[in-house]
């Protein structure tokens, strides 16, 4: 989360947009988000994603295969 004094605005961002930038179908999205895989809030009925948190799951997620490989483990 950002601090309260960082001038920068969050970018939030729609289960169609959080698809398209990861590559993945809608119903993919709403799968994860469902299970708790991806961080994301419910405005009504509709999912919101902070797009600051998925880059850091990407992040994550990318070191966390590169560290797998480098120490021969699967997948």
């Amino acid at each position: 989360m950002k601090p309260a004094d960082d001038p920068t605005p969050r970018r939030i961002m729609t289960v169609a947009e959080i698809a398209e930038y990861l590559n993945v179908t809608p119903t993919t999205i709403y799968k994860l988000a469902r299970k708790g895989k991806l961080p994301a809030f419910k405005v009504g009925t509709d999912w919101r994603f902070d797009k600051d948190a998925i880059e850091k799951l990407v992040t994550d997620r990318t070191g966390e295969v590169v560290n797998k490989e480098r120490h021969g483990g699967s997948g």
